[in-house]
């Protein structure tokens, strides 16, 4: 045991919130999205990219925003439509193209002292029936462009935030057999939920999930573990995952190097930290699928050595996923590996949410690509090559997927050898 404090002890009791209107529900997300997934500061400007459902949203946050003192909210709105547009009509050159000025632009505005929140809700399956080779390929020039400021977020130079809005398709997706208007009342009742949202103070209740899940990185932290292993007694799973040299377990919000506290992902539960990326071995199966970009892939199953994945499978999506995992040397490596138990609310609602905001904190996950340099000692002060000698991944992606459930058993293995049990179907020991 670590104490008397668990992070899933920590939903505060539900009062008048079933009484609140639609819009006040939604302004109680977007007052948490600025005040604890933000940290907003007054006179910091505010980038928002969202989907075009997800407008009277964007425009609650930019109220709260402005009330927080903003300097200045700028909204990027993407749609659905508009992107199929580009695979039923664009020249085939379109797919090695993506607007440099747009994401260089992105990046000027993370230097200069802007926030960044993103609104994900576009549907999972946007682009299962295009052709996988052109989603790649657009994925991979849209990673070359991002690269720059994608860096000023994974080093948390920035504080930054992630959010969701339910949408048609994507509420279809997860209750299939619902009637839109119900599916989408679904669907929002579990982001209101999971996000945390649903108590007379929605602000403390975060803050008093952030200090329970920072009670279970500071144990991880205090262990300094040189490896963990993920084993099902199926044999679907057996994988050793080592730690990276000087690393850090992270959760529960972050300071960023603006000085700025902010909570990245909203919801989370889960605890992680940065693997070595040559000292990966063994076999891992997904136990949820993956949603990228708009291709679904599902029972992914992956072999490793050395760090690298030497075989890949999956049930659908194949091709896509072999396409991601050869964006560049780093996407066959993994960038992350974070621990989350069983019984987090998320998982115990048993819904499957297509969506891996969502899915990462139902289960504990790996992430393809990238590393966060700020789960090493110091790594937000040092340069590519050090991170690398540590052991940090470098690549243009980073992909979380999901390989948790309540069959994993997750060791924590020390330098020396000693084996010390941290899971056992799939909730902490």
């Amino acid at each position: 045991m670590l104490g008397t404090v668990d992070p899933l002890l920590s939903s505060p009791k539900e009062s008048n919130f079933a009484l609140l209107t639609f819009e006040q529900k939604l302004d109680r997300l977007a007052e948490v999205a600025v005040r604890i997934g933000l940290g907003l500061r007054a006179g910091q400007e505010l980038v928002i990219t969202a989907p075009t459902e997800a407008l009277p949203l964007v425009r609650l946050i930019s109220e709260q925003a402005y009330k927080a003192g903003a300097k200045y909210v700028t909204p990027f709105i993407s749609d659905d439509d508009i992107v199929l547009s580009r695979y039923r009509s664009a020249p085939d050159s379109s797919f090695d193209y993506a607007p440099t000025w747009y994401y260089d632009g992105l990046a000027a505005a993370y230097r200069s002292g802007a926030a960044r929140l993103a609104i994900t809700g576009s549907n999972p399956a946007l682009l299962a029936g295009q052709d996988p080779t052109k989603v790649a390929r657009a994925n991979v020039a849209t990673s070359r462009a991002y690269k720059p400021a994608l860096e000023l977020i994974t080093r948390h130079e920035i504080n930054w935030t992630i959010i969701s809005a339910a949408t048609p398709a994507w509420a279809a997706l997860v209750f299939p057999h619902d009637p839109e208007e119900l599916a989408m009342g679904k669907l929002w009742d579990a982001i209101f939920s999971s996000s945390r949202i649903t108590s007379d103070n929605p602000v403390e209740a975060w803050r008093e999930h952030g200090a329970n899940l920072k009670h279970r990185v500071d144990f991880l932290n205090r262990k300094r573990y040189h490896s963990l292993r993920f084993y099902k007694p199926d044999g679907s799973t057996d994988l050793t995952v080592g730690l990276a040299d000087q690393h850090l377990w992270a959760g529960g919000g972050t300071t960023a190097g603006n000085g700025i506290y902010c909570q990245p992902n909203i919801p989370t539960e889960e605890c992680f930290t940065t693997p070595h990326k040559d000292r990966v071995d063994g076999h891992v199966s997904a136990s949820k699928p993956l949603s990228h970009q708009g291709t679904l892939m599902e029972n992914i199953r992956c072999e490793f050595k050395g760090g690298k994945i030497i075989k890949a499978t999956a049930t659908a999506g194949e091709a896509a996923l072999q396409k991601l995992i050869s964006t560049d040397e780093g996407a066959s490596r993994i960038g992350e590996v974070a621990l989350v138990p069983h019984s987090s609310p998320i998982a115990s609602s048993g819904i499957l949410f297509w969506n891996t905001l969502f899915d990462e904190n139902a289960a504990s996950h790996i992430a393809l690509g990238q590393a966060y340099s700020t789960c090493l000692i110091d790594g937000e002060k040092m340069s590519q090559e050090n991170l690398t000698a540590l052991g940090a991944n470098d690549s243009l992606i980073h992909v979380d997927w999901m390989i948790g459930g309540p069959t994993m058993n997750v060791d924590g293995i020390h330098a020396d050898g000693k084996v010390e049990p941290l899971m056992r179907a799939g909730d902490w020991v």
